[in-house]
């Protein structure tokens, strides 16, 4: 089974535009579509709550674990925990990383979900699934918050 997801994405802005986009807790919330209850701090969880269509009755929860200005910002969480009435506490999260590099034309940011070989089998294959279509609708959402936000 693949036991994680990469992806690649050329946003046509500066380094230092996309990482706001991704670790202020307002714009992040804005492209990511949760409701974020206060600023990522590393080593420390982030709630919110889910505004994407069909999944408002959900909660996002994270644990934010590195944030190396410009360069890498990375959290664990559960995911497609979309059972409200499971509880995923006492399962492994998987790992999420972005991770930013100039290029000339702006920036690529590169993401990578892994940890899902970690999972339950009864979830693995499907959160897996799941989430590679989620990621490549999420990095463009991002590239169009840039694109349309200053």
């Amino acid at each position: 089974m693949q036991n994680d997801i990469e992806k690649r994405i050329e946003i046509k802005a500066p380094v230092s535009r996309v990482w706001r986009a991704l670790t202020d807790y307002r714009e992040f919330g804005a492209w990511f579509r949760v409701k974020v209850e206060g600023p990522f701090v590393a080593g420390q969880p982030a709630f919110g709550q889910i505004t994407y269509p069909g999944y408002e009755h959900l909660r996002w929860q994270a644990v934010i674990q590195k944030i190396e200005p410009e360069k890498l910002f990375s959290f664990t969480w559960h995911p497609y925990a979309i059972d409200p009435k499971k509880d995923y506490s006492q399962e492994p999260p998987t790992l999420v990383e972005f991770r930013l590099e100039p290029t000339p034309s702006g920036t690529l940011l590169h993401l990578r979900e892994s940890g899902f070989d970690r999972l339950p089998a009864d979830r693995g294959p499907e959160a897996l699934r799941m989430n590679d279509g989620g990621w490549s609708t999420q990095l463009q959402n991002i590239a169009n918050h840039v694109a349309t936000r200053s």
